[in-house]
């Protein structure tokens, strides 16, 4: 079987090495050497002044609304993973969605200002498999309307935007370490930040201390474990062969796929250096998408309807309609795409896609 992706696991030697250090110390949790180590490497390799690492992708979002003390409305994206919106409810907010730019997939920005209103506390935004939102923009209704922004970079690891990693935008940006990302922790996330809010992210993702019988305000559990660490530090030892050969299995499907006039593919914002992390294709209708999707899982090739269903039509929130994302989570499918690949399955791929549109 051939999945949508695959985990890179680095040599199991390289990984309990380094676990060694965990085992020596007899510290497993609690912030311990290892994940100081890993975020000191991230901070080096990503260009960006703060990260805390977190014990998944999810509760960076949740503690980001917390700490910008976001309330009322926020609004948001219906072309996301559905952490994005399960967040804002979770926190005790309401998602406002806005639809999304039929080319970038992100927000159209030029649809957010009419969606503000007095209740309107911040804007969550999701840069879509590595493909800014206008950041420019957003910044710009952002100051004029006192609004904060969080960006939800789940896909963005290595992601630069005009020379600059995509994680210094926005007043907070979150990133996934899942196992299904190019760089994980096996389980895992992190918060990026300026200077003055790092230390609220930080209590709020450690129960709120300040030191052992210290508390500076409320916090819960979202610490990143020595084990998940070991894992991040074996992985980043190869993350450019990892985003190399994804680039190479990526321009493959490209260059096949980029002159069918009945496949729609994603846009990249100009002065973007992507990471290579997904490969979408738009189909015409659903149906044929359908098609696409039900010929390659009878070759044992699992591709995926991502994101589907369009978030602004969850039964736990009230959405108005967003027409274009509903349209494109109904057409959109992700092929396979990691960092072994055979080029000889993604031929395969390949021609299941081809041979459905052709018929």
């Amino acid at each position: 079987m051939i999945n949508v992706t695959k985990t890179f696991l680095p040599p199991q030697s390289e990984y309990t090495a380094i676990l060694k250090k965990a085992w020596d110390a007899g510290w497993i949790t609690n912030r311990g050497t290892l994940v100081k180590e890993l975020e000191a490497e991230l901070k080096a390799f990503l260009n960006v002044p703060n990260i805390i690492a977190m014990t998944n992708g999810t509760l960076p979002l949740q503690i980001a609304i917390k700490a910008l003390g976001l309330t009322g409305e926020i609004i948001t994206t219906p072309f996301s993973y559905v952490a994005t919106t399960s967040s804002i409810v979770w926190e005790g907010c309401t998602p406002v969605f806005v639809d999304i730019d039929p080319e970038y997939l992100t927000i159209d920005e030029s649809k957010i200002e009419a969606a503000i209103t007095p209740r309107t506390t911040g804007i969550l935004a999701t840069h879509v498999f590595g493909n800014p939102c206008d950041v420019e923009t957003i910044e710009k209704i952002a100051q004029k309307h006192n609004l904060k922004v969080i960006y939800d970079a789940a896909h963005c690891f290595g992601v630069t935007y005009k020379g600059k990693s995509i994680f210094e935008y926005g007043d907070v940006s979150t990133c996934s370490f899942h196992a299904t990302k190019l760089f994980h922790t096996g389980e895992g996330g992190a918060v990026f930040c300026k200077q003055e809010l790092y230390d609220t992210l930080y209590y709020h993702h450690n129960f709120g201390h300040a030191g052992p019988d210290v508390f500076n305000g409320l916090g819960i559990n979202a610490k990143m474990s020595e084990l998940q660490a070991a894992m991040g530090l074996a992985v980043l030892k190869h993350i450019d062969f990892i985003i190399n050969a994804r680039k190479r299995t990526f321009n493959i499907y490209l260059d096949s796929l980029k002159n069918n006039k009945k496949l729609k593919m994603l846009q990249v914002r100009k002065n973007t250096t992507l990471n290579y992390s997904y490969f979408p294709i738009i189909s015409p209708t659903e149906s044929i998408n359908i098609k696409i999707k039900d010929a390659l899982e009878q070759e044992g090739i699992m591709a995926r309807r991502y994101f589907y269903p369009s978030l602004n039509t969850l039964e736990y929130v009230k959405g108005k309609r967003c027409p274009i994302a509903e349209s494109f989570a109904k057409r959109i499918l992700c092929l396979p795409l990691s960092h072994d690949l055979p080029e000889a399955d993604q031929k395969r791929i390949i021609a299941v896609v081809n041979k459905v549109l052709n018929d």
